[in-house]
């Protein structure tokens, strides 16, 4: 039995107590003064939970205005584009339906699919160019292919594609590091990322999730 194991009381079964438990674990474990506050600590506090990888503590980057425009995208019932259907499923439909917000996926749609065979490209690319005059305002989550994030950067550097927030978290050995570095460095585009090889749909999309929460608790307030 290790250390964490003992301080969790085996009856814990009810998912908000597990959840809770495992929030309070982390807690204790990053003390103040921490390296993020407010929202933004919300966020990497659920991505640590999420991956129960404390590293992203040390690999989590945000864009100053990521929060604040991500909040009202979300508010303003926006829609959200991913680049998997993991993704999409990793961002439940009980937050968003309150908040007005659509979830759409295009890799399974059969124009996009026609579009990557003529290509000799990627569905995922494809589909972000399906979906990027429909971005206006919307929030792009890519927790899989590079080759999404740097399409995206593309047409944002050419005006063709306008996100309010862009959750770039591609995981992988190829390009996924240096996708990411590229969205940080850009100053266009609002952004939540993690530096280096790691990430994927289900850290992605809970960033999403956490930025919902935090509008939906406001509200109940």
């Amino acid at each position: 039995m290790n250390e964490h194991s003992k301080t969790v009381p085996v009856d814990i079964v009810a998912p908000m107590d597990i959840e809770n438990a495992s929030m309070g674990i982390i807690e204790s474990e990053i003390p103040e003064p921490r390296p993020f506050q407010g929202i933004e600590w919300q966020i990497v506090r659920r991505m640590i939970h999420t991956s129960a990888d404390f590293e992203m503590l040390d690999l989590v980057r945000f864009h100053p205005d990521a929060v604040s425009a991500g909040q009202r995208a979300l508010a303003s019932g926006c829609r959200i584009f991913t680049d998997t259907e993991m993704a999409r499923c990793a961002i439940p439909m009980r937050r968003m339906k309150p908040l007005g917000c659509t979830v759409t996926c295009l890799m399974n749609d059969p124009e996009v699919a026609k579009q990557a065979k003529r290509d000799g490209t990627t569905r995922a690319l494809a589909a972000v160019n399906k979906s990027a005059p429909d971005m206006d305002g919307a929030i792009v989550v890519i927790g899989n292919a590079p080759t999404a994030l740097l399409r995206l950067l593309e047409l944002a550097a050419q005006g063709k594609a306008t996100p309010a927030l862009v959750v770039g978290m591609p995981v992988g050995f190829v390009n996924a590091a240096e996708s990411k570095a590229l969205l940080a460095a850009q100053h266009t585009l609002p952004y939540v990322t993690i530096a280096g090889r790691k990430g994927g749909s289900p850290l992605a999309g809970c960033v999403v999730n956490a930025l919902a929460e935090s509008i939906l608790t406001e509200r109940r307030s």
